[in-house]
């Protein structure tokens, strides 16, 4: 059984206490390893570090900063296998999957260099005679990234990547569930050659999270997660009156109108619904009908969601994987029964399989109601409710009727029908005739709900800038 060290400074730190993170892999119930919780003081000690860091870091020109990017992405892609071991042990998925992620999350690290010789500033003219307005762009200083468990590794390089080449230095936290991975990352930390105090990882529980997240060198609280932890990041950046970008919950609706690909359409769907047992911020959470072919697609739907199976992925790379925890499938299968007490009919799925494993069925609840909780609330899950609606207004109004805004999608042939959508859905993303993918050169950002702020191409990576404004007379 491995051990893990939090790795502050540059170096793999001797635990302050004897306190420790049990993790487990959720496709077993096996104990995978044991990590150190940081103490107070060390995560004191790692703010302290990356704040003097960033010092020197900040000073380096732009393009010396993504050289050393370039060398950790070298660095993410060598140790891709023993990243991909450790998350696929950790997390339920794939050992194949598990390292592409890491040679993703490599190609966002690349990207985000060639940002080096990009990040620019404005010349404003000035009302008065003789005078230059001069906007810079200059980096915060010490961003807190907090990482959620579905995509640990992309996730992790999503936000550090940018933070780095705009001269910021990070104190991340994974985790508790996925933390593993996050230190096969510390080692290419060392790899690449990358400053010493420039990145730094640690594990930790709430109270020391608070500890990192309101010191007062924290001027930045970066966040995939739920909407009630976006909540709490926000009281965080009271403290010190910290900049945050969160990136929160996600209810995706897709809307199939009667001219669309039913059988691509019902294909795109539940491989959305079933990608990791469906933890994705952005994975299609409702299905919306025109009712003319509403019966046509439920039984694609159905035919096609009845032939997933579950079960070990480190057996069968073919099957879908665990949920997180016993706590997600319970709750899961409660708004489950809720939503059949409520009305909505139990088209497959819907059961709690005997076993070890924290797995749930594919399931497709048909006859759901706008107002169902199933329809209105995350379900982050394998769980599909479908909806039939009359016209495209109908269909919008009830897309719209939500606390969530991050991603949509329609399939449709119609360029009148997909330009409708395209200027009255009320959520940051539309995908037109696929499902979600988050491109890392778009912008990933939610309405509402959904998220302030927001991750990838070049208005995620001036999320880690500030301005200065240099009024120069001559």
């Amino acid at each position: 059984m491995r051990l893990e060290r939090n790795f502050v400074n540059g170096h793999f730190i001797e635990p302050a206490s004897d306190a420790l993170i049990a993790v487990y892999n959720p496709a077993t119930g096996a104990l995978v390893g044991q990590v150190s919780a940081a103490t107070s003081a060390e995560a004191t000690a790692a703010v302290e570090a990356a704040a003097a860091a960033q010092k020197r870091w900040g000073k380096l020109t732009s393009i010396e900063r993504a050289e050393h990017l370039r060398s950790f992405a070298d660095a993410l892609e060598a140790c891709a296998e023993s990243i991909g071991a450790a998350l696929a042990a950790e997390s339920g998925k794939s050992v194949s999957d598990a390292s592409n992620e890491a040679r993703y999350a490599a190609q966002i690290t690349r990207y985000h260099a060639e940002w080096a010789r990009r990040i620019e500033g404005e010349i404003i003219p000035s009302d008065t005679p003789n005078e230059n307005l001069l906007l810079h762009r200059e980096p915060i200083g010490v961003v807190a990234c907090l990482i959620p468990f579905n995509y640990p590794v992309y996730t992790l390089l999503r936000k550090i990547a940018p933070a780095l080449i705009a001269g910021n230095t990070v104190v991340v936290r994974p985790s508790n569930n996925t933390p593993i991975s996050a230190f096969e990352i510390a080692k290419a930390v060392q790899q690449s050659g990358l400053p010493a105090g420039v990145v730094n990882i640690l594990t930790m529980d709430h109270a020391t999270a608070a500890t990192v997240c309101t010191h007062k060198a924290v001027g930045l609280i970066t966040l995939t997660g739920s909407v009630n932890a976006g909540r709490i990041v926000l009281d965080y950046c009271k403290a010190n009156i910290a900049k945050p970008s969160l990136e929160l919950g996600g209810k995706t609706p897709a809307i199939i109108e009667a001219d669309a690909d039913l059988e691509a359409a019902a294909s795109a769907i539940v491989a959305s619904k079933t990608t990791h047992c469906g933890q994705l911020c952005t994975a299609v959470e409702r299905v919306y009908v025109q009712e003319s072919v509403y019966e046509q697609f439920l039984a694609l739907l159905k035919a096609k969601i009845s032939a997933v199976k579950f079960g070990d992925r480190a057996t069968d790379a073919s099957l879908m994987g665990p949920l997180v925890n016993a706590s997600s499938r319970q709750n899961i299968h409660a708004m489950v029964e809720r939503a059949v007490s409520d009305g909505a009919v139990l088209e497959a799925g819907g059961f709690i399989p005997e076993g070890n494993g924290h797995f749930y069925p594919p399931t497709l609840l048909s006859n759901c109601r706008q107002d169902m909780e199933i329809i209105q609330e995350e379900i982050f899950g394998p769980v599909l409710p479908v909806l039939k609606y009359r016209d495209i207004d109908e269909a919008l109004a009830m897309a719209n009727d939500h606390q969530f805004g991050l991603s949509s999608v329609v399939y449709t042939e119609s360029y009148r029908t997909t330009l409708k959508v395209a200027n009255t859905i009320e959520a940051g993303e539309l995908y037109v005739n696929r499902t979600p993918a988050d491109p890392y050169q778009g912008f990933h950002a939610g309405w509402k709900r959904s998220g302030l702020g927001g991750d990838d191409g070049k208005h995620g990576m001036l999320e880690f800038t500030q301005t200065r404004l240099v009024v120069m007379k001559y």
